[in-house]
């Protein structure tokens, strides 16, 4: 695991990364198409438009220092800095790119029928949108693809923040990946002022001590952080 030093709230460094959502996604709903009509029909990725969009990451936090089973939320918040409207925001979320989930890492040991296994569980109905309440069904940002939350356009001048809440179940130091496109098929691309992908990291570690309790001069029990 990549060990880089992070400020206390574990903000990202942006980084150029291929682009990957759009062959993720496109490869999971390929299948989905040919089981549904048999391998025929219009392309999925027919009404997509191609081009580029400019977009800011406003919010990007996720603590650096965690416990297990405290839960946290993983925020990111984009605004749309062009002038046409995103078709639709898609986030990618990644430990080990090879892993069956957003939040899970593969273990390289032989013999195991499974190799995925979760270092952060995701809460059920996450992600979702600050400000909303808890939907009537699951998360309204599922997609087809494992590691990919769709979160719908987004117009000009508009910002969206997204909340990821998670329980660390493993302890260690991982590296938590999100990149950023403005569709699912890889032909609406989201980029930066510099024209790379927006994308970043954050470094976290996840401790197995328990949390210090003491009692206070008013006896109250305070947790030492």
């Amino acid at each position: 695991m990549l060990l880089r030093a992070l400020g206390e709230n574990g903000k990202t460094t942006r980084r150029r990364r291929c682009r990957r959502i759009g062959a993720k996604f496109a490869t999971g709903l390929g299948v989905l198409t040919l089981a549904a009509c048999g391998g025929g029909g219009e392309r999925q990725d027919a009404d997509e438009p191609e081009g580029e969009f400019p977009v800011d990451v406003v919010t990007a936090n996720f603590p650096n220092r965690q416990r297990l089973a405290e839960v946290t939320d993983l925020r990111l918040g984009v605004e749309n800095t062009g002038t046409e409207t995103i078709p639709d925001l898609a986030v990618t979320i990644f430990i080990d790119d090879g892993a069956d989930g957003p939040f899970s890492i593969q273990l390289e040991e032989p013999g195991l029928a499974n190799p995925n296994r979760p270092v952060w569980v995701l809460e059920d109905k996450y992600p979702r949108l600050a400000g909303e309440g808890r939907p009537l069904g699951s998360s309204p940002a599922d997609v087809a693809a494992a590691n990919t939350f769709a979160f719908g356009s987004l117009d000009p001048g508009d910002g969206r923040e997204m909340i990821w809440k998670v329980t660390p179940v493993r302890g260690g130091t991982y590296t938590v990946n999100y990149e950023i496109a403005a569709g699912l098929h890889g032909k609406a691309q989201a980029v930066t002022a510099d024209g790379s992908q927006p994308s970043g990291e954050f470094v976290v570690t996840i401790s197995t001590k328990p949390p210090q309790a003491r009692v206070n001069d008013e006896g109250k029990v305070e947790i030492e952080q």
